[in-house]
């Protein structure tokens, strides 16, 4: 059962949706004691990371989050949370993955934020991805990406440069795009995370 830690930032109707229509059971996290109840974890966020980072901070839940050991799952603002930094409000955040949230450059040829679909490619093989053909297609909206790094980097899309639209250490993964809004691959996804 997937715990959904709440902590104020981001709309989740989409993503309890998409649990609801694959029949996977789930739950709210709201004080650490309610992490008992769960055997893994989805880290939602929309928004700003700097302002999320304080709600975050606000629940106490950091140091019982960093604690788990259980599969934990960040998407879109809820990943960026698990890197060490983000130029978004200049604000220090969880230091899961000890890499940084950065801003697109401005550039002619491309919109920020980056929205829509993409292509993503795995860099690794993984639980999370499979079933998933490489080049799937998946469902973005930021104006702010996790930096490549191949130590962290579980797959990657290419938007103005390469950027993680993954991230997998230990029993921690992230992903930049909204699985819950990604159709049937997406699904696929949330679907693999219940399994891990």
């Amino acid at each position: 059962m997937i715990g959904i830690i709440r902590y104020g930032a981001g709309n989740i109707f989409s993503l309890t949706a998409a649990l609801d229509r694959l029949g996977i059971a789930y739950g709210m996290v709201h004080t650490e004691a309610d992490l008992e109840g769960f055997d893994r974890y989805i880290i939602p966020g929309v928004g700003h990371a700097g302002a999320a980072m304080q709600k975050l901070q606000g629940t106490g839940l950091i140091p019982a989050i960093k604690a788990l050991k259980k599969p934990t799952l960040g998407i879109c603002v809820g990943m960026q949370l698990m890197t060490a930094y983000s130029e978004e409000g200049d604000a220090d955040l969880v230091n899961i993955f000890p890499i940084k949230t950065l801003k697109f450059a401005s550039d002619a040829d491309f919109k920020v934020p980056h929205t829509g679909w993409n292509q993503v490619f795995a860099k690794k093989d993984n639980p999370l991805f499979r079933d998933i053909p490489n080049g799937s297609h998946f469902y973005y909206v930021h104006s702010y990406f996790i930096e490549y790094n191949p130590l962290y980097t579980l797959a990657s899309t290419n938007y103005i440069n390469n950027f993680s639209a993954s991230i997998w250490h230990n029993n921690f993964y992230g992903v930049q795009f909204h699985p819950e809004k990604s159709g049937t691959y997406g699904e696929t996804l949330l679907k693999n995370f219940s399994n891990i």
